[in-house]
């Protein structure tokens, strides 16, 4: 399971952050980051799943 999160948080972001922390704020702010840049969104979500 967890190689299917880090290949959905690679290709869509908040996908990758939703399916591991569910519908929340950590996944608005990553849908955010991802529409103001693909970039930003992604270091979040590889932060967010992995990170912490």
């Amino acid at each position: 399971m967890s190689i299917l999160i880090l290949i959905a948080t690679i290709l869509l972001p908040p996908l990758g952050v939703a399916a591991k922390h569910g519908l929340g704020g950590t996944t608005l702010l990553n849908l955010v980051l991802t529409l103001l840049g693909f970039i930003p969104g992604l270091i979040h979500g590889l932060y967010v799943n992995y990170a912490r």
